[in-house]
């Protein structure tokens, strides 16, 4: 019967107006032809520029064949049809003008696709111009990507004109450059997958062009011609010939920088060939400029971080982590050959983002950045594969005493800047992605690209099966994540809707642009009250420092857009990092270059250029400090200083020396007492620096009214809890600290205490998790919070692996939408990979 009515007129007809409704579905594509006939080479597969007249260089060497694209940087492909393309980059880069115009055809149908990527500048397009009038048809850009989007154009009303193609690309710098492929014509509307309409890559009307009146000024103009709040002033502490490519910098216990000069970036040179330095400047008589001048080391490779402590010099240079010790720190000199503690970081991609910008934790770890696609593979030397972790986009930490490295948090962009607040929160910038980060224990932010990894306790267990099974370089993905953290600001400082390096020189009103570098909060003494507690970043295409303002929210913080502290009005100007001295006056450096993008061309960069600034308020005098001669009870005094600098450095040098029992018993005595929580934290960093936090010496502090401290004490006791070793989570006594653990997490009104406990779960093996897991579950209130859920959810995916059933009961007590569907998403992945 079906047969039948399948031929009835009925049937026949209905199926043809089906198909003439759908018929772009199936429209087959069409090439243009030339005057003579022949088919035009308008998609580059006779790997030539055949039927294309050139000018200028920009399209040397082209098409390129293949995806050349993710080769180089793994976050995109070039996406293109065929075998050949146009990629405007992959030959000569950003750095070279030109234009290609196609041989003239007839527009025969009212439908076309074309491909494009590249650059979002009205010089880097491609158009379609109609021969009569000389007018483009339609004109198209790439969005700051190299991966070609396919766009479809309705040509209806153009059909029978004449007409040519032209690829154009008048812009060098910045993505400079113009990708393009495969222009073919259609009868009908064609649906292609992943298309998009034409308007979507025609240029909107940009934010106005930053007016900056200056460039390529000396640096004694560049400090006339900034502009400062009423009250600083800008001082030349040292600039070229005396320094030049400062990259990362540091200060000792005397107050003098140490800076590291980096002529080998943006590459590494052949073993043996290094040409980096390291130089130690000192202001002997007080007028804000340095007199004398120290070359502690030469021939390094690609240095990138830069810090003192412990008897010597921490320097990344990847792929190492190396320690020099130094004598004679009156004119310091290294006392022998740099010590590799750490291998495995790479320098092959992007090297404005391997490790950089160290800094020491409230801790005493040494922490450090590391940018998304520089993937690295850490370890000790000579460590095998489940000895070294992953890192690619993350805060990192290496203990200096115990020899120790982990990574502190995941994700994020390129961070070029960390610093830590008076409740020792660490605090960074990006660049692309939003700007400002609180980043705490565990957690997972937004990644610029790529995919979440094996961090946590028991991530790193099954990492190291993974490894075992698949190979010594197969990264352990975390595909379970569900959801990350997102940014903590609550601005952007770049204008317009077309992405973040569009608002590259038109981002005046709104901070400058993307791209930051440095990370400084504000805790000396001599500035006024209000800047005390501020974020500080460096901001690249802006030519400015940014000020940002934190505000405690929830178990976290909200960073508000203040005003901007500085700026040089020079487009050369690009501050790369910051540190106050012991009075309270600050330090940068200023990379001072024409060029403001990482790109490698080594000839892409002005050597001879570097600055480093000193900002000083009301005149404040520069002091004479050396807290190396300073006794045991002397850095004791300085322990609960609200000068910063004076308290920082003397922990440090209290970690390096230890304490007596009587000075222990001192600085608990200020955990309990001080009057201020910043004090007490300064006390309990200080006590557990010198001597690890005993559990017996917690208790009073896991009941202490201040909850920062009760949360500070929860992370000190969890460091080394990701090596322990399984049977100490067996008997009484750990079951007696997870019972408490739990009355905590079930009892503590803090939402800041119940975010160190999820962190402090991560470390814990997920077998025995279960119960403070439940308790903070039961919280409610948190549902709303921007870390919690997600922080819950980070130690609760361990506990629905390894015992389903358990899970089933957390699904039961949990009183958080967000992360019930999480459990069950999990545990239906469970039950589908079972099958």
């Amino acid at each position: 019967m079906w047969g039948h009515a399948m031929s009835s007129p009925f049937v026949l007809g209905l199926v043809a107006i089906t198909l003439a409704l759908n018929g772009a579905a199936h429209a087959d594509p069409v090439r243009p032809v030339g005057r003579d006939g022949h088919v035009l080479n308008l998609d580059f597969e006779t790997g030539d520029l055949r039927d294309w007249k050139t000018e200028g260089d920009a399209f040397e060497g082209q098409p390129v064949r293949g995806d050349v694209v993710a080769v180089r940087r793994p976050d995109m492909k070039s996406a293109h049809e065929g075998q050949y393309w146009i990629g405007g980059f992959e030959k000569y880069g950003d750095d070279r003008r030109g234009v290609l115009t196609s041989e003239t055809f007839k527009l025969t149908h009212g439908w076309a696709s074309f491909r494009v990527a590249g650059g979002n500048w009205p010089t880097t397009r491609v158009e379609l111009i109609d021969v009569g009038t000389q007018k483009p048809i339609f004109q198209a850009s790439g969005n700051e990507s190299e991966t070609l989007r396919v766009v479809v154009a309705d040509l209806s009303l153009h059909v029978g004109k004449e007409v040519f193609l032209r690829v154009v690309d008048q812009q060098m710098g910045h993505w400079g450059h113009i990708n393009f492929d495969g222009f073919v014509l259609y009868s009908a509307k064609p649906t292609l997958e992943g298309s998009v309409p034409l308007a979507a890559v025609q240029q909107a009307a940009p934010p106005p062009a930053d007016d900056v009146p200056f460039a390529g000024l000396t640096a004694a103009e560049a400090a006339e011609k900034a502009t400062l709040p009423p009250g600083f002033r800008m001082h030349v502490f040292a600039a070229e010939p005396d320094v030049k490519q400062p990259i990362a910098f540091c200060d000792d216990d005397r107050g003098r920088l140490w800076i590291a000069e980096g002529y080998c970036y943006p590459r590494r040179r052949p073993e043996g060939q290094g040409i980096d330095r390291i130089l130690v400047f000192e202001d002997t008589d007080g007028d804000h400029r340095f007199d004398k001048r120290t070359v502690f080391m030469e021939g390094l490779n690609l240095v990138s971080g830069l810090e003192v402590g412990f008897g010597g010099v921490w320097i990344g240079a990847a792929p190492n982590l190396l320690f020099v010790p130094v004598s004679d720190w009156d004119n310091p000199k290294p006392a022998g050959e740099p010590k590799v503690l750490l291998d495995g970081w790479d320098f092959a991609a992007d090297t404005h983002e391997t490790l950089n910008t160290f800094n020491w934790g409230p801790d005493g770890w040494l922490y450090g950045c590391h940018g998304v696609f520089c993937p690295s593979w850490v370890g000790k030397p000579g460590a095998g594969p489940n000895d070294r972790q992953w890192v690619d986009c993350a805060a990192w930490r290496y203990h200096p005493v115990r020899h120790t490295f982990e990574v502190f948090s995941e994700g994020g962009s390129n961070p070029w800047g960390i610093d830590f607040d008076e409740h020792g929160q660490l605090w960074a910038e990006m660049c692309v992605i939003p700007h400002l980060w609180h980043l705490v224990q565990g957690g997972r932010y937004e990644r610029q690209g790529g995919e979440h990894y094996a961090v946590g306790a028991d991530e790193i267990r099954r990492n190291q099966r993974h490894q075992q099974k698949f190979g010594a370089r197969s990264k352990t993905l975390f595909p379970y994540f569900y959801e990350d953290i997102k940014m903590t600001g609550d601005h952007l400082h770049y204008a317009g809707n077309k992405g973040p390096h569009a608002g590259n020189g038109r981002s005046d009103q709104a901070g400058g642009g993307h791209a930051h570098a440095g990370m400084m909060v504000y805790l000396g003494t001599s500035w006024p009250d209000r800047y005390r507690g501020s974020l500080f970043m460096g901001n690249i295409h802006g030519q400015r420092i940014n000020m940002d303002v934190p505000e405690f929210r929830g178990s976290g913080y909200v960073g508000h857009h203040g005003p901007d502290f500085l700026n040089f009005n020079d487009r050369w100007s690009q501050v790369l990092n910051f540190r106050y001295d012991p009075d309270g006056s600050v330090y940068f450096i200023d990379w001072y270059d024409k060029n403001q993008c990482h790109h490698n061309n080594m000839d892409g960069h002005d050597r001879a250029n570097g600055r480093v600034y000193k900002v000083v308020y009301n005149g404040q005098k520069k002091t004479s400090v050396d807290l190396a001669k300073e006794s045991v009870d002397g850095l004791i005094g300085l322990v609960g200083s609200k000068n910063e600098w004076m308290s920082r450095h003397a922990r440090r040098l209290l970690q390096e020396r230890g304490v007596s029992e009587s000075q222990r018993a001192t600085l608990a005595g200020q955990v309990t007492g001080a009057a201020t929580t910043p004090a007490r934290l300064r006390a309990l960093w200080a006590m557990h620096l010198a001597q690890p936090l005993t559990l017996r010496e917690a208790g009073p502090f896991l009941q202490h009214e201040d909850a920062w401290v009760r949360g500070w004490t929860l992370q000190l006791l969890g460091e080394g809890l990701p090596a322990a070793p399984a049977e100490r989570w067996e008997g009484e006594g750990a079951r007696n600290v997870m019972g408490g653990l739990a009355t905590m997490a079930r009892e503590d009104a803090s939402p800041v205490v119940r975010r160190y406990i999820a962190s402090l779960l991560q470390r814990i093996p997920a077998k025995v998790r279960q119960e403070p897991l439940a308790a903070l579950l039961a919280h409610a209130e948190d549902a709303t919070d921007a870390q919690l859920p997600l922080l819950y959810w980070y130690a609760a995916e361990g506990v629905v692996v390894e015992d389903p059933d358990a899970a089933v009961e957390l699904l039961k007590a949990c009183r958080i939408p967000k992360v019930r569907e999480f459990i069950a998403r999990r545990l239906a992945a469970l039950t589908v990979a079972a099958k």
